[in-house]
């Protein structure tokens, strides 16, 4: 099966580099790697075109011009540039673990997308931290126990754990999440109408539920390293929790503002 991964990003090429770099010693390679740039400088441009030199696969840039917090937009532009069957979605400060694709692979199942995990690598860390320490044994142990380690359950790779699914808009984060392309485009995509930070992965996962898909989750693969971040700007939070609830009250499942604007 042939597998997109699409990166977002803005103005963090340093973050962005290590979470390509992560890519690069996967198990299992994705079949196009498209970053979808909400709008960054020419320094993160510059540091895609260093990697699409000597890539393992075809690495794309997708830009989108800098009018404020428009991740629902970006997504779906690097979604209408992807022609993979399954579709990874992965955030610029998220390092995968070398597994990650490999077991996005294994957990994909028609009827659901699926819902992955995350460490938390605190401040001080975050700076120092690279795709060695998320695939070294050595150096997991030596952050385990670390104050800056949150979630770190997640450290250990338990193929054998069971599979959880459910219709639950817990834990829902569009940093590491998957699903087959023929789910996305029949609710056309991320809704354009949450501008903002905020609620915009878990009103897809309302629409994935209203079309008759189920949430699969696994505590224990398909890991990523999320690094430290001042926290975004809250401003829409209010009227992005306000669609939220509209769609959660609504049967519907295709939003008009999305892959296609209808």
């Amino acid at each position: 099966m042939r597998i997109s991964v699409i990166i977002t990003t803005y103005n963090r090429p340093d973050t962005l580099a290590k979470v390509l770099e992560g890519l690069r010693y996967q198990t299992r390679p994705a079949d196009e790697v498209i970053v979808a740039d909400d709008g960054s400088g020419p320094e993160t441009a510059e540091m895609i075109r260093g990697f699409m030199t000597d890539f393992l696969c075809p690495l794309y840039h997708v830009w989108q011009e800098d009018c404020g917090f428009r991740a629902a937009r970006i997504r779906n532009k690097a979604i209408n540039k992807s022609n993979g069957e399954y579709i990874i979605l992965l955030d610029g400060d998220c390092i995968p673990e070398k597994h990650f694709i490999e077991d996005h692979l294994v957990l994909a199942k028609k009827g659901f997308f699926f819902q992955g995990k995350r460490v938390l690598v605190g401040k001080m860390l975050s700076s120092s931290f690279t795709q060695k320490h998320a695939n070294t044994a050595g150096n997991l142990l030596k952050i385990a126990f670390s104050s800056e380690i949150s979630n770190r359950h997640h450290l250990i790779r338990l193929p054998f754990f069971p599979v959880i699914s459910s219709t639950s808009l817990s834990g829902i984060r569009s940093c590491n999440m998957g699903f087959f392309r023929e789910d996305i485009f029949a609710v056309n995509g991320f809704n354009e109408d949450f501008v903002g930070w905020g609620r915009e992965d878990s009103e897809l996962a309302v629409r994935f539920f209203n079309y008759g898909l189920k949430k699969r989750e696994h505590p224990f693969m398909v890991i990523c390293y999320h690094l430290w971040h001042e926290e975004n700007d809250r401003t829409h939070l209010k009227i992005n929790d306000e669609l939220l609830q509209r769609w959660i009250e609504s049967i519907e499942f295709s939003c008009s503002n999305g892959l296609i604007r209808r």
